[in-house]
């Protein structure tokens, strides 16, 4: 038992040192940083509206439209790297799943395209 505990020894230290770095980054940031939150600084930002008004505020729908954007560039991107570094080990079958998954994101792209969310006013 002693030796399966001696095991996770380096995971515990690892964690350790990420806990205490992280805390002199965060409080190193706290003492040097100036905290003079003025009204632009307390704003709402990124949804265009404030967050704690009443849940039935129309807003455009646009918000939504860039998520999605997002979505679909952002899985690309996190599939694509390690598809390209293992592709000699995959096959064609890899290669098809892959041209698959991709029809679908650009799918999810004209959608977007048709919409205009493309064209932010």
């Amino acid at each position: 038992m002693d030796a399966l505990l001696l095991e996770y020894l380096p995971i515990l230290i690892f964690l350790g040192i990420a806990v205490i770095v992280s805390a002199i980054c965060v409080g190193g940031n706290w003492l040097v940083a100036s905290q003079k939150p003025d009204r632009e600084k307390l704003a709402a930002y990124e949804c265009g509206f404030d967050a704690f008004e009443d849940a039935r505020v129309k807003f455009d729908v646009r918000y939504y439209l860039v998520a999605i954007l997002f979505i679909i560039f952002d899985l690309e991107v996190a599939f694509l790297f390690p598809w390209a570094v293992s592709l000699g080990k995959i096959g064609m079958f890899g290669f098809w799943s892959m041209v698959g998954f991709l029809a679908v994101l650009t799918v999810g792209f004209i959608y977007e395209w048709k919409k205009g969310a493309l064209e932010w006013e």
